[in-house]
């Protein structure tokens, strides 16, 4: 479930307390979390309702202006269940704090250096994790699809490799397209430089993570 910036925002406001969503099956239960531009909100409760018992109170709560408004505007399909999502803000986006320490530690590096190694192990296109960083870092602001373009990926595909990375705190999402963090920025620093076509090649040539070490 996906909350808009202004959904997300009265949330952590406590203006917001309930969201509604047509689905086909519920898309959440109670006990997940959900990372939103506003922070961390915890799913509280999960119950199917009719759309006639929304009241004007609970619009409100979900950040309508009435029940009429809210029900005009839930999305999905006409006949699907309506689900009444009860939920909570718990805190800021850990990520936040992560990708602004540009202060990389041998430990944190070594970590890091692990994790975007398994990331490549895994991608059935072979390494891209030092390559996509480095794209990012040179095109602050680009939008995705220029930038999937640009490497021949498939724009859906490339924002879910970009947002590997932002788990990581090595990249943010801007209005339009991304930037590099400072701890991205940091990570970047201490990798071997890309040499010109012709010169010996780089430890990692294919622009992947490098394994990790025994």
């Amino acid at each position: 479930m996906i909350l808009s910036r202004a959904i997300a925002e009265g949330v952590a406001a406590g203006r917001v307390t309930l969201v509604f969503r047509r689905w086909a099956r519920p898309g959440v239960r109670a006990g997940d979390t959900l990372v939103t531009a506003a922070g961390v909100v915890a799913v509280e409760s999960v119950t199917a309702v009719e759309p006639t018992g929304i009241t004007d109170a609970e619009a409100r709560g979900a950040g309508a202006s009435s029940a009429e408004a809210l029900i005009a505007a839930l999305g999905g399909t006409a006949g699907w269940p309506t689900y009444r999502i009860g939920v909570r803000w718990v805190g800021p986006d850990p990520r936040v704090a992560l990708r602004a320490d540009s202060r990389l530690s041998a430990e944190q590096r070594t970590d890091l250096v692990a994790r975007l190694a398994r990331l490549d192990r895994h991608s059935r296109s072979g390494p891209w994790t030092h390559a996509l960083l480095r794209l990012v870092a040179a095109n602050p602001g680009r939008r995705a699809g220029d930038l999937a373009d640009q490497v021949g990926r498939e724009r859906d595909a490339f924002k879910r490799d970009v947002r590997k990375l932002k788990n990581l705190g090595l990249t943010e999402s801007l209005e339009v397209g991304y930037r590099i963090s400072p701890r991205g920025a940091a990570y970047l620093a201490g990798l071997p430089a890309v040499p010109a076509a012709g010169s010996a090649a780089p430890a990692d040539p294919l622009g992947g993570a490098p394994p990790p070490p025994e």
